[in-house]
């Protein structure tokens, strides 16, 4: 199952993507399945704090709508404006240096515990919105290209063993960073929180792929690669990310994870890559595709 967040009425709005890429509007669905009014299904967020039988159920609904074929709540993709599959986390948690590979290039010891720093909602959009080039530091703005996991029930001092329960799915995710903001300091905060710089999705994937063997990804710019690794190459596995994290902190459904970026990042190649007005960046992670242009702020 994929959830998505899409533009209606100038709102943001959850929806159940089917799997021939049509997008049922979640509320409607709900309330096709008898689930209530539809109000509590109306964003992803929340409905990934409810039973597995009832989103179970909210799938079924909207199979149930899509043979109806509305086009005021089954709409296709291309007519609809994503957002961030979740756009309202309590938190964005992530990883630096958590691939081998990247922190061999970055010239830097391998952490002996996790390498956490924060970004915030504000730099979510969704696939096919432009990343903004910002005013005065635009001139060393980078790609990292990463998989993000988004939590799907309370979680505090979990085990490894049981921390793969608490994750509800993955999309891709591009930790867009101004490496001049970001080496002004021992903190990382500004130069990896401007707004714009957290493309994710396009949709949120509800699967077991963390347990069935990781996940591919890969990084294109103008449709070269310029990154490619597996999930099970991390330095710190999701689960012991996960079991790391919440010793000191409760993780809620709709946090994100967003668990590192493999090798191939522009500063460190020969010679530096950034990223400039008219690129375009896409993101695989899998069979997902997260796809963004970039834009010189004005």
């Amino acid at each position: 199952m994929r959830l998505a967040t899409y533009e209606r009425d100038g709102e943001w709005a959850a929806a159940v993507v089917l799997e021939d890429g049509r997008l049922v509007d979640a509320a409607a669905a709900a309330r096709h399945a008898g689930l209530g009014d539809g109000g509590s299904w109306a964003s992803v967020r929340r409905i990934l704090g409810e039973p597995a039988d009832r989103v179970s159920a909210l799938a079924d609904g909207a199979e149930a709508l899509a043979q109806k074929g509305d086009p005021e709540v089954v709409l296709d993709p291309s007519s609809a404006r994503l957002g961030p599959p979740v756009p309202d986390p309590q938190k964005i948690l992530c990883v630096g240096l958590n691939y081998r590979a990247h922190a061999a290039e970055a010239s830097l010891d391998e952490p002996p515990v996790p390498l956490v720093f924060a970004k915030f909602p504000n730099v979510l959009i969704g696939s096919g919105a432009a990343i903004e080039l910002p005013p005065g530091n635009g001139e060393r703005v980078d790609y990292e290209g990463e998989i993000a996991i988004v939590i799907g029930r309370p979680a505090y001092r979990v085990s490894e063993d049981e921390a793969l329960d608490a994750v509800a799915g993955w999309m891709p995710f591009n930790d867009v960073s101004a490496r001049d903001l970001q080496t002004q300091t021992s903190q990382w905060t500004v130069g990896k929180s401007p707004d714009t710089f957290g493309p994710c999705g396009p949709y949120l994937v509800l699967d077991d792929a963390m347990r069935d063997g990781g996940l591919e990804i890969e990084t294109q710019v103008n449709g070269e690669r310029v990154q490619h690794a597996r999930s099970d190459r991390m330095i710190f596995s999701v689960a012991r990310l996960i079991a790391f994290l919440t010793t000191f902190i409760t993780l809620e459904p709709g946090d994100i994870i967003v668990t590192g970026t493999p090798e191939g990042v522009g500063a460190h190649r020969d010679p530096p890559r950034f990223l400039r007005d008219g690129d375009v960046v896409e993101v695989r992670v899998n069979e997902e595709r997260l796809s963004n242009p970039v834009r010189r702020r004005a």
